[in-house]
């Protein structure tokens, strides 16, 4: 079993707070897809972040992190390319945004303390067959993962329908190593690891044996890519892409669980468009 531990006393003030924080992320993101266009660089969507969130009354929670041997996070959002998976800086890649590019955007904010943390991906102008098959398994095995995470499950559940969409019925493949996580007042990243794939061994995952508990609140994030679950990375640096070079997605939303089921405090990202530029 696990050992993780997660405070689950919320009062109605703290759901509130924790809800703005979640709907500041879906306002940058809309204002952030109306804004795209083919030609931008990463450099100019992140200072449109920047000015964005100062504007919404936030900062993000990106900005200056800390994990591990990397250096501090460099960057307001991660900005991240095809290949690219997930922790794309401003300035790894200088090249001006082309038409049939993928970019994933991912936007973590600090409100009243509280962390909102969401992704969503687009595509700069209409992407290929393949890229937009890829993007719909992404954002429906989102939609069935939600749909687990309610007290009479535990987080295996996720995981199965997450894989089971992707990998079984679409043939892609979810990025190994990577997944969601609990998240909180001025905690970005806590219990529980909330993997998008079944392990192979019990070990591997002590948290998928535990229950979804009322008042856990979770950034829920599928990743995914044409070819391969595998990653590479530069030595410390910070973008993680996949190791075959081919194309990725991902997509993310923050879930309080209540004793009724999952209440999506990122409503409103499904609405956002593939398409922009």
């Amino acid at each position: 079993m696990s050992a993780m531990k997660v405070a689950h006393e919320l009062s109605a003030a703290d759901v509130e707070s924790a809800h703005q924080a979640a709907q500041r992320v879906v306002e940058t993101h809309r204002r952030v897809a109306a804004f795209l266009q083919t030609g931008q660089t990463l450099a100019q969507i992140d200072q449109f972040v920047a000015r964005t969130l100062q504007d919404l009354g936030c900062r993000s929670c990106f900005l200056g992190y800390k994990q591990g041997r990397h250096p501090r996070f460099p960057s307001h959002a991660c900005l991240s390319v095809n290949d690219c998976v997930v922790h794309g800086t401003a300035g790894y890649y200088p090249q001006p945004l082309k038409p049939g590019d993928l970019l994933k955007v991912d936007i973590g904010v600090f409100f009243r303390k509280w962390v909102g943390d969401a992704a969503w991906t687009y595509c700069f102008g209409r992407p290929s067959a393949e890229a937009r098959r890829l993007m719909e398994a992404g954002k429906e095995s989102l939609r069935r993962g939600v749909r687990t995470l309610r007290p009479t499950n535990t987080y295996m559940a996720w995981a199965k329908a997450v894989q089971g969409h992707v990998e079984d019925e679409c043939g892609f493949k979810l990025i190994r190593g990577l997944g969601g996580h609990g998240i909180g007042m001025e905690k970005l990243h806590g219990p529980p690891f909330v993997s998008n794939v079944v392990p192979d061994h019990p070990s591997e995952w002590p948290d998928g044996f535990a229950q979804c508990e009322a008042g856990t609140l979770v950034a829920v994030e599928p990743m995914l890519a044409i070819g391969t679950g595998r990653t590479r990375q530069h030595g410390n640096e910070w973008p993680v892409f996949t190791a075959d070079g081919s194309l990725s997605v991902h997509y993310e939303h923050d879930v309080l669980i209540t004793p009724d089921g999952p209440r999506v405090l990122t409503e409103g990202l499904d609405e956002l468009p593939d398409e922009v530029g």
